[in-house]
């Protein structure tokens, strides 16, 4: 089953299974996934497809590949003006199953086919990818190209060393998905390519396999597919692009931790048993199994992929949990061997030990997050989420120690999926106090005032509150504003959206102006990007009284 399609087919359907959910249930998240919303919808909108903007200000930090990819994912399925943000997801949700069918492809070049289908599903089923295949940005598409030109390049390498032969359609998939990365995010791919490439060169004593792989047509692929949207934001930007994304998003994260994401070395390696649960049980056991039998060309190859890079990664000073996934796809490699591998106690203890831990602070992080923020309302559905975290965690140590470990990735996994299910798909999505946005654009549709509804102009002026999120949700046109922005709304016979702290001034400058306006709602709660506690409340201008 491994080394047909149906190894990467049912892969590819435990990364749907994973990530479904939250891309279904959970609102417009702040700050980065409103961004990259709302400048897709404004392609959509003005159709400049070169140059992406959030309102009137040009989004020069990253290539335009996910930008393409959410307009075209809305234009085939939505429609702009619905600010539907499970459309903008689904790219991101593909690239998740994309990387989970390509982990499973690569390793069917040595596993034996269960053991490839099960590499395919240790990544698929995994926090971090399930979790940004529900997020609109940029990695859960990268992780998808980098994870199948890694694949890819595996296959040309294992080939050239008596493994499964590999051809002409390898070599041009594994250029095809450099090119994507490239589109994407940069620089990522091609550095993780170069760094497996320079490993190998230094660890083999050769390079003869490297010639073959294509190089004249394939960079020329490269710049078939990144060189006209390079050249034409060049020209759109006057080279600005340029200075931004390399000048300063790059560099910025090279030099300190960017926008306060700081942290020191081996915080990614402390973080690895979460991000990777449910098969965090695995995970000492392939490390130990794959440091052994480095000396095998697939082994060689998974290590070659992953180690110089992470530590790139944890040598950087900026601190992000999702920057080492587009490696994940290697670990899987080495956690799936490690089930032919005969019982190592030590690595069985610490990998029952891991998943214990890691299932138990999954199970805390439901039901404290509703005692915290909905005052106890939606527990039982947290306590059913923390049972099944607890149960993944139980069955999956006791049967990993009895060394049943193909048994304790199944059942453990299992349960934690439907544990991943219900607390992305109900219990976040229900602690109202987050989801401030939504509350506010919710209460403005329910006084029948948002613009969409025809009854009163738009555009909506908010003051005081400047998250991405409250423009994706009512549109290009939103004024982010102040109190006297938002009185002047008024005055026109637009809405207002009004913090609290900003009100006393609002109300005040209506009242020299001899306006009057009238609340139709609130809606309050914790600004999770800054950690503020906002009031935000709806103003309508009073309706003309008909003499």
């Amino acid at each position: 089953m491994g080394r047909g399609w149906l190894g990467p087919f049912f892969a590819a359907m435990v990364a749907l299974l994973a990530g479904l959910p939250g891309l279904v249930a959970l609102p417009p998240l702040d700050r980065d996934e409103s961004r990259f919303a709302e400048a897709s919808a404004q392609m959509l909108e003005t159709r400049d497809f070169v140059t992406p903007h959030f309102q009137g200000t040009p989004r020069l930090k990253k290539p335009v590949g996910v930008y393409w990819l959410q307009a075209a994912a809305v234009a085939a399925f939505s429609h702009v003006e619905s600010r539907q943000i499970w459309a903008y997801r689904l790219p991101s949700l593909l690239g998740a199953m994309l990387a989970a069918a390509a982990c499973a492809w690569g390793a069917a070049a040595f596993l034996r086919p269960g053991a490839s289908l099960l590499a395919g599903a240790i990544l698929g089923g995994g926090f971090l990818l399930s979790t940004e295949a529900a997020i609109a940005a940029t990695d859960g598409v990268l992780a998808g190209a980098v994870t199948l030109a890694m694949a890819a390049l595996g296959r040309l390498y294992l080939a050239s060393r008596g493994g499964p032969p590999a051809g002409r359609r390898v070599k041009a998939l594994f250029w095809a998905a450099l090119a994507i990365s490239v589109l994407v995010k940069g620089p990522i791919g091609p550095m993780v390519v170069g760094l497996t490439l320079i490993t190998l060169a230094i660890w083999d004593r050769t390079v003869r396999w490297m010639r073959d792989l294509g190089w004249g047509w394939g960079l020329i692929l490269i710049l078939a597919m990144a060189g006209p949207w390079a050249l034409a934001i060049t020209v759109a930007s006057d080279g600005a692009f340029w200075g931004a994304s390399v000048g300063g998003d790059l560099a910025s994260k090279l030099a300190g931790g960017d926008d306060g994401h700081g942290g020191p070395p081996g915080a990614h390696l402390a973080a690895l048993p979460f991000m990777l649960f449910p098969a965090t049980l695995l995970l000492p056991a392939g490390l130990l199994a794959g440091w052994r039998a480095r000396a095998e060309p697939a082994v060689r190859f998974a290590l070659a992929w992953l180690i110089p890079a992470w530590i790139v990664v944890e040598a950087t000073p900026t601190k992000l949990l999702h920057y080492p996934l587009p490696l994940y796809g290697a670990l899987a490699w080495l956690m799936a061997r490690a089930i032919g591998e005969p019982r190592q106690r030590v690595a069985a203890g610490a990998g029952a030990a891991l998943m214990l831990l890691a299932a138990l602070a999954f199970a805390a992080v439901g039901p404290a997050a509703v005692s915290v923020l909905n005052g106890g309302a939606g527990m039982i559905v947290a306590i059913i989420a923390a049972a099944l975290y607890i149960g993944a965690g139980a069955a999956g140590a006791w049967l990993l120690w009895r060394g049943d470990a193909t048994r304790a990735v199944l059942t453990g996994g299992a349960l934690a999926l439907l544990g991943h299910a219900v607390l992305l798909g109900d219990v976040i999505p229900t602690l109202r106090p987050l989801w401030l946005s939504s509350r506010a654009a919710g209460a403005l549709e329910a006084a029948g005032a948002s613009p969409r509804q025809g009854v009163i102009p738009g555009p909506v002026t908010v003051a005081g509150y400047e998250e991405p999120s409250m423009v994706f949700l009512l549109g290009t046109a939103t004024e982010l504003g102040d109190a006297g922005d938002a009185a002047d709304a008024i005055a026109d016979g637009r809405p207002a959206i009004v913090e609290d702290r900003v009100r006393p001034a609002f109300e005040a400058t209506l009242a020299a102006n001899g306006v009057t306006a009238r609340r139709a709602g609130q809606g309050a709660g914790l600004d999770y990007s800054n950690g503020r506690h906002d009031v935000l409340r709806i103003f309508l201008p009073q309706p003309e009284v008909k003499r």
